[in-house]
């Protein structure tokens, strides 16, 4: 067996080189709400007005998110299969949103919620009970978070639009907007006179 050579000159590695350093400390290197300015052809004002109108998405986003889950695993009923699946899909989706709004946030310079308590202290989408609702209830409860989504996004898109951001308005609208609408059409379709699902 071969025995390991030490390259001549090469210092040999003390402990403290492998070993994790677990007590680090620092300050926030940067606050909540700062901005940091990066070379993106957009002036200072304008992308912190963008981060606050996608952090206000992003938190509504989240909690839309994990209502899918909840509801997910608490619906019963006759149509439990379809709504079991299509809340799991719906949640995928939300999933998405999320990581493209919180990257657009990063990328004006900002920093995106992200811990549950401060999603809470954010959201305007009204807290589910922790318990089980009847199936009907989680898709009018699901329905109308959307629809305050939506018509966020599009006050958003125009405020961002007009103060000269087109790439957070492409995320209101291309990404936002339309993963909301088509997801609603979903969840409404269940809803009709002819639907088993009643409360």
């Amino acid at each position: 067996m071969a025995s390991k050579s030490k390259v001549p000159g090469a210092p040999s590695p003390s402990k403290r080189e492998v070993e994790p350093d677990l007590h680090q400390q620092s300050h926030e290197t940067q606050r909540y709400g700062e901005i940091v300015k990066l070379p993106n052809g957009l002036s200072e004002k304008v992308c912190k007005q963008s981060v606050a109108l996608l952090n206000q998405c992003l938190a509504d986003t989240i909690t839309l998110r994990d209502m899918y889950k909840k509801h997910h695993w608490q619906v019963v009923g006759p149509t439990f299969n379809q709504l079991h699946l299509m809340y799991d899909q719906h949640y995928e989706g939300q999933v998405l949103l999320v990581d493209i709004v919180a990257e657009r946030i990063q990328l004006l310079g900002g920093i995106a919620l992200a811990m549950a308590a401060d999603i809470a202290e954010t959201t305007k989408i009204a807290r589910p009970p922790r318990g089980r609702e009847p199936a009907a209830v989680q898709l009018r409860r699901l329905a109308q978070a959307h629809e305050q989504i939506i018509i966020a996004a599009r006050e958003a898109a125009d405020q961002v639009d007009k103060s000269g951001d087109p790439g957070s308005n492409d995320v209101f609208v291309s990404n936002v907007l339309r993963t909301n609408e088509l997801q609603v059409w979903f969840l409404t379709e269940h809803l009709v006179a002819a639907s088993p699902v009643v409360a």
